[in-house]
């Protein structure tokens, strides 16, 4: 009973979204309004997790925007209009990822400075550091890993959802997604970002 409130709960979200696109597609800026409030929040941390700067993730953010307010024609209903966004911005973070690596080399003890300066402190400081040092191994990963382990374990996709988003095979997200997790384990458990609860 509570799986099927789910999906229906589910079913009418998706139906609401298609409205709202709908809307956009005929002009309706109040329409693309909420779909910004709605999911902004999520693609900017989606970015930020993605690119490790949180101003590059709100300037991405705007572009992801942009590009659904100006290409909803395109949009068609055949998936969740969560992924059609998620793939816009996941796109837009490929492309500044590589200018990134093409113009910047940054070791990995810049990325933990990095980490560190932007981790709220909870009552425990064991956590800080694990979080800290998972952001870090998460940030060394590459994009092809780095993407849907942030969609499934951080942003809640399921593997359809991400192979959808991704534009790639399901076999082939189900092999990052378990490659990316081995090598986050390996980089904790051996690596600069060796755990410490101590």
């Amino acid at each position: 009973m509570q799986r099927f409130r789910e999906k229906e709960s589910l079913k009418k979200v998706r139906m609401e979204e298609q409205e709202l696109i709908r809307q956009v597609q005929e002009g309706d800026e109040m329409a693309f309004s909420k779909i910004v409030r709605i999911y902004k929040d999520k693609i900017v941390n989606f970015l930020w997790q993605l690119t490790g700067d949180y101003e590059k993730a709100v300037e991405l953010g705007q572009e992801t925007f942009i590009r659904v307010y100006f290409k909803a024609y395109r949009y068609k209903p055949i998936a969740p209009l969560s992924s059609w966004i998620y793939t816009i911005a996941s796109n837009l973070a490929k492309t500044e990822m590589k200018k990134m690596r093409k113009y910047f080399v940054v070791s990995l003890e810049d990325i933990q400075n990095k980490y560190a300066e932007g981790i709220v402190f909870t009552e425990n400081p064991a956590n800080s550091e694990l979080i800290k040092n998972v952001r870090g191994a998460i940030s060394s990963l590459h994009p092809r890993y780095r993407i849907p382990i942030i969609l499934k374990d951080i942003e809640g996709f399921s593997q359809e959802e991400i192979a959808q988003i991704l534009q790639k095979p399901l076999g082939t997200i189900k092999a990052r997604i378990s490659r990316g997790r081995n090598y986050l384990k390996k980089e904790l458990e051996e690596g600069s970002f060796k755990i410490n609860l101590s």
